[in-house]
């Protein structure tokens, strides 16, 4: 425990053992209450009470400080425990009360509990993500099929169906980043990357769908070079130009890069100013999601779960009508190459 949390807790200690000796306080004044009245009434002389209540007071003062002394190394022990309760359980301090035996065990079983449901947790999660895994693995075979058989024929019809199933495997990939993302071994690798190859891999991803729609992306390219995960930063671009497309009609797509800040804009629909402050929330889809029925509401919130872990930090701006450009902080202030 540092110096100055050992500072900020004597106050409230102090306090709370003040407030549990009240109690007895108030009986030692009522004690001596009792003796000045039985005094006066037998005119017997008040100084013989004075005197054994200061002695009284002293004693009791001095056991007051060794008792508070006591407590707060209690106190301390308690703290300590709490920063990692479920690994120092058994080390909890003797208690001083059957009470307070009491409230030991009910920590302990408590405790408990919480490692058994958390073991089941755990386990249900697993075979959740290996059933969601080996899933997605099995349905990439039929789609690649489909894929398969919509190229042998250029038609406008196919190259629709080309695009929807190109959704479909993106979804199949949301799934999965969904569980990757919320667990805690993710399979995170921090190196510095050349941020030009990271973007051309989405970009080349998403060409089709920029040539579908008709949409023009402008893209220069930067020597920037920076500390991230390449698959995690990869999907976080490829949601954004996801978003993009999806809600642009006419007009381009704009990546750029200044300052190691990735700004992916363009002129789409746009969000409108009360949606704005929450579309990295997991579900929401705001007006334009409800309307047009293709938001999911989760592709904005895995890129910030994504950023999060990342330590890169994730900002939007819009104008309905005119577009909406999200950009990607890669500076990295806390995160280091080891």
């Amino acid at each position: 425990m540092t110096a100055d949390k050992k500072i900020k807790t004597v106050g409230p200690a102090l306090q709370g053992y003040l407030r549990r000796r009240t109690p007895v306080l108030l009986a030692f004044l009522a004690f001596n209450c009792i003796f000045a009245c039985v005094f006066f009434l037998y005119d017997l002389q008040i100084e013989a009470v004075l005197y054994a209540a200061v002695l009284c007071a002293i004693t009791g003062l001095v056991l007051l400080v060794l008792g508070f002394l006591r407590y707060y190394k209690k106190h301390r022990e308690l703290l300590r425990i709490l920063d990692c309760v479920t690994l120092l359980a058994d080390q909890l301090p003797e208690p001083d009360d059957p009470l307070e035996a009491d409230y030991q065990e009910m920590v302990r079983a408590l405790l408990s509990i919480n490692s058994r449901n958390l073991t089941a947790w755990q386990s249900q999660r697993s075979e959740s993500l290996d059933y969601y895994t080996a899933w997605a693995h099995q349905i990439k075979t039929p789609i690649a099929v489909m894929r398969m058989l919509l190229q042998g024929e250029d038609t406008e019809e196919h190259g629709e169906l080309l695009g929807e199933l190109f959704r479909i495997e993106q979804y199949v990939e949301m799934v999965l980043s969904f569980f990757r993302l919320d667990s805690v071994s993710s399979d995170f690798l921090f190196k510095e990357y050349p941020l030009d190859d990271i973007i051309k891999q989405a970009v080349h991803k998403y060409a089709g769908q920029f040539v579908r729609k008709r949409i023009r992306l402008v893209y220069r390219g930067t020597g920037a070079r920076v500390l991230t995960d390449e698959k995690w930063l990869g999907f976080i671009i490829e949601q954004l130009l996801s978003n993009a497309v999806k809600y642009t009609e006419r007009g381009e797509v704009t990546i750029s890069v200044h300052n190691k800040v990735l700004t992916i804009s363009d002129t789409g629909i746009g969000v409108a100013p009360e949606d704005l402050p929450r579309i990295f929330e997991k579900g929401f889809t705001g007006y334009n999601g409800r309307a047009n029925k293709k938001s999911t509401g989760l592709g904005l919130y895995l890129c910030k779960q994504a950023a999060d872990r990342l330590s890169h930090r994730l900002s939007a701006r819009s104008v309905p009508g005119e577009g909406t450009a999200v950009s990607v902080d890669l500076r990295q202030t806390k995160l280091e190459m080891e």
